[in-house]
């Protein structure tokens, strides 16, 4: 039975994919899955070589036919979004795709099509395969996108007899986190000391705990504030949410983004150590 493992973070800049970066080096017989689709870097560290892609179609776009069209501005009218202009030209970035305009124009000179939203990969890497995508700016359906990627990355699970994915989540608790949590086998939360930090666990917290996926924590930096990280401990034991480890701050995890490694890969130093302990607590609680 395939296992997803899903590395989240109630916001942006706790580390999450630096600790997913090393677990994927540690796994074996794993895919990895980068479902952040607004912003990917999960395979800047993995060293990824692109071998297929494809493009997310991610709903419609109106396009009006000047030919047929009786210039009524029944659309111009009807457009809540403010997407049709007076010389009777869509703005893609405007229109959200709803369909009034073309089942309101009299003369049936508007078409719903097809519009294209971003791309999505399937890489080879040194530690195993790795599916990502790239959504386009300002475009949305992030969660569509990334139900996709986890369709594939299931894939080639089955295909090559892999047992794991390893899920890079994205921050925060909109679309593409629910689309990426739903299911999963278990939600590890990298949260940070802050004020921030507590913050945003609670949110993600409600939100695992509402989905009722199996959740740890563990927390990153964990010696930059002492009181907050005993903050961290109280939250989770209120929330009876197991907390895995502690990671203390270690100038190696720069040195190794700068190189484009996990910082396990990079270095036996403190944070290294207390990673590879934390996978070990990880892959208990998911096999």
């Amino acid at each position: 039975m395939i296992k997803e493992l899903v590395v989240i973070s109630g916001k942006g800049g706790t580390g999450k994919t630096s600790i997913a970066a090393a677990f994927s080096f540690l796994a074996v017989n794993k895919v990895m899955a980068d479902c952040d689709v607004d912003a990917a870097d999960l395979h800047l560290v993995l060293n990824d070589t692109i071998i297929e892609s494809g493009e997310f179609i991610g709903g419609k776009k109106a396009l009006i036919d000047a030919e047929s069209c009786n210039r009524c501005g029944l659309c111009v009218s009807y457009c809540r979004f403010n997407a049709i202009h007076d010389l009777y030209k869509v703005d893609d970035l405007s229109c959200e795709g709803c369909g009034v305009c073309a089942f309101f124009c009299p003369s049936k000179s508007i078409e719903m099509n097809d519009h294209i939203s971003g791309r999505w990969y399937i890489s080879k890497t040194p530690y195993g395969p790795l599916v990502r995508a790239k959504l386009g700016i300002a475009e949305g359906n992030s969660g569509k996108l990334v139900t996709i990627l986890r369709q594939k990355a299931r894939e080639i699970a089955y295909k090559k007899s892999h047992n794991l994915i390893i899920v890079d989540g994205s921050p925060g608790t909109g679309c593409p986190v629910i689309a990426t949590i739903t299911g999963a086998t278990h939600v590890l939360i990298v949260t940070e000391p802050t004020v921030a930090g507590i913050h945003d666990l609670n949110r993600i917290l409600e939100l695992t705990r509402h989905f009722r996926v199996q959740t740890s924590v563990c927390v990153n930096k964990a010696d930059i504030n002492c009181e907050k990280k005993h903050e961290i401990n109280e939250l989770c034991r209120t929330n009876d949410v197991q907390m895995l480890m502690e990671i203390p701050y270690d100038i190696d995890v720069i040195h190794a983004q700068i190189a484009g490694k996990s910082v396990v890969e990079y270095s036996n130093g403190p944070a290294a150590a207390a990673i590879t302990k934390l996978w070990e607590e990880v892959s208990d609680a998911v096999f």
